[in-house]
């Protein structure tokens, strides 16, 4: 074998065996980055799997609260309604009670006060106006309800 003959030749041969070391290492790696590739097609497999299941259950969630919103609307109208009838039942039934004893008053001067005796008859009167206003409310309220 020949010695090298100069400085120049030295580091060529010396350049030319870091090379071939530099493409050993980077065959070497061929099969590692190929691994990686493999390992990232996965992981975002993965992730999209996650994703639709995330997705799904945000969905899932959305729709439990709109059923819950929609159910607490219903109650608080319900509730709001009842309310509403309470009130104007006790209106109507206050507004008959002044009617009413107007009426009397026209038809029975004088003897609508509570310590004054009152004959039969007008006992009965009061009475059968009473009802017919009870049953005249009762049935207006019973109307309402059934129209609801």
């Amino acid at each position: 074998m020949n010695h090298p003959g100069s400085a120049r030749e030295v580091l060529i041969a010396e350049a030319l065996g870091d090379l071939a070391r530099l493409l050993e290492r980077t065959e070497a790696l061929a099969p590692a980055m190929r691994e990686s590739q493999q390992a990232l097609v996965d992981a975002h497999a993965q992730l999209a799997d996650q994703l639709a299941a995330f997705d799904a259950h945000v969905g899932a969630l959305t729709e439990k609260a709109k059923v819950q919103a929609v159910k607490h609307i219903l109650a608080r109208t319900d509730e709001a309604a009842r309310q509403s009838v309470q009130v104007q039942t006790l209106a109507m039934t206050e507004a008959a009670r002044a009617i009413f004893k107007e009426e009397i008053g026209r038809v029975l001067p004088g003897r609508t006060g509570p310590h004054q005796p009152q004959q039969r008859w007008e006992r009965l009167l009061e009475h059968a106006g009473t009802a017919a206003v009870a049953s005249l409310l009762t049935w207006a309220l019973a109307a309402h309800l059934w129209a609801r």
